[in-house]
């Protein structure tokens, strides 16, 4: 049943409501999965520094399928294609569980991963107008964040419990997503009659990245949540290691307590963001990425839990901050000029090209026996440098 054009735009309609529980769903189960098939790993004796190859395999399928996926996302109804999306990453989830190679399920939830994204985020400006997108990333950021809190904490709980428990559970909270993706109304296609020759599709996502790239604001948009996603996902893995140096903790759940503080902050940062910053006023969001780095540079040098959490909460607070705006900003402009789906799809091969390489960079880390601490204090010191170099810019713009 379709809603009416003037139901879409507002924040708490059934479309919104249905897109946030969904969204809620897949996202738990993304991070539960992962803490459950990293302390399979550990199980089963995989050497250290294969476990951010992990996440490399995923972030592989976002960089490998991102000429496709925003086409997909703008030539089916954006809510049909998130179920289809779900639906992979279930299988991914189920395989792991059947005993198939742990790198080729999470392959295929990556693949999942890499076609629902653009159809989440592009769906937000289908369903929502103006300066009410800026709420509804916030909205979005918020509920990914609560459950990138309990997704973690599940995961790593139940998998100090029982492993094959914890992927069990993964199954079944994709198959839960699956479900509520059926009560997103069915929206008008958003681009039409494209080709879906292999050329032709591959032309035309070159082309939006040349047209998003070459602009000034969805420039540095792209050049901000690159960064900090980059950041974000190479900080969890630090955190796996990190607890059992610093803090001389080996179990599965203390690393996803960490990370669930991380969330707890960027779902406050992403509600001072939708109150305090505009589409116009995005550059107040650069100094929370600055400090961002310093953050994580400080932590890396604690070894006691309590200040370990306050300052995760802060260094979450500080990134909800920063990316919800610039969010905002890259969905506005890029539904002017290349479609939704197609910024997004623009946006997720900068994103994970930055995870792809900080990851390599990690795990090369890890293998060369560099010390744990050291290694945070550098990725953070290079983080904060690399905001600052980005905001001067953005400046004498």
């Amino acid at each position: 049943m379709r809603e009416s054009v003037h139901t879409n735009t507002s924040l708490w309609s059934k479309g919104m409501m249905a897109v946030t529980s969904a969204q809620f769903l897949s996202a738990f189960g993304d991070n539960a999965l992962l803490f459950a098939t990293l302390a399979l790993l550990k199980a089963e004796f995989y050497p250290d520094w294969s476990q951010p190859i992990l996440q490399m395999v995923f972030v592989g399928a976002y960089i490998i399928f991102a000429p496709f996926v925003g086409q997909v996302a703008d030539s089916f109804p954006k809510g049909r294609v998130m179920m289809f999306a779900n639906s992979l990453k279930l299988l991914g989830a189920a395989s792991i569980c059947f005993g198939f190679n742990p790198f080729i399920g999470y392959t295929l939830v990556g693949i999942g991963a890499a076609a629902y994204s653009p159809a989440k985020y592009g769906i937000l400006g289908e369903l929502t107008t103006g300066d009410k997108l800026v709420k509804a990333n916030g909205l979005m950021e918020s509920s990914t964040i609560a459950a990138i809190l309990l997704g973690s904490v599940a995961g790593g709980v139940l998998a100090d419990w029982h492993v094959l428990a914890a992927l069990g559970v993964c199954a079944l909270v994709y198959a839960g997503a699956v479900v509520a993706n059926l009560f997103i109304p069915t929206l008008p296609v958003a681009r039409p009659g494209q080709s879906w020759r292999f050329t032709p599709m591959t032309a035309s996502f070159f082309n939006a990245c040349r047209v998003l790239w070459r602009n000034g604001e969805t420039r540095f948009s792209l050049m901000g949540t690159s960064m900090f996603w980059g950041a974000g996902v190479t900080l969890r893995f630090l955190l796996v290691l990190w607890v059992p140096t610093a803090l001389g903790i080996t179990d599965n759940a203390t690393p996803t307590y960490l990370n669930a503080m991380v969330a707890v902050g960027i779902v406050v940062g992403a509600g001072a963001a939708a109150k305090l910053v505009t589409l116009e006023t995005v550059a107040r969001c650069m100094p929370a990425g600055i400090l961002i780095g310093v953050g994580v540079l400080f932590f890396s040098l604690q070894h006691a839990l309590l200040p370990a959490y306050v300052l995760l909460i802060l260094i979450g607070m500080l990134g909800g901050f920063f990316v919800v705006p610039l969010n905002a900003l890259l969905q506005e402009r890029g539904k002017q000029t290349v479609g939704a789906g197609n910024a997004i799809a623009v946006q997720n091969l900068g994103e994970n090209t930055a995870m792809l390489l900080m990851l390599g960079l990690y795990s090369l880390a890890v293998k060369a026996g560099l010390p744990v601490v050291g290694i945070g204090v550098g990725f953070g010191t290079l983080f904060a440098l690399a905001i600052a170099g980005l905001w001067f810019w953005q400046r004498r713009r």
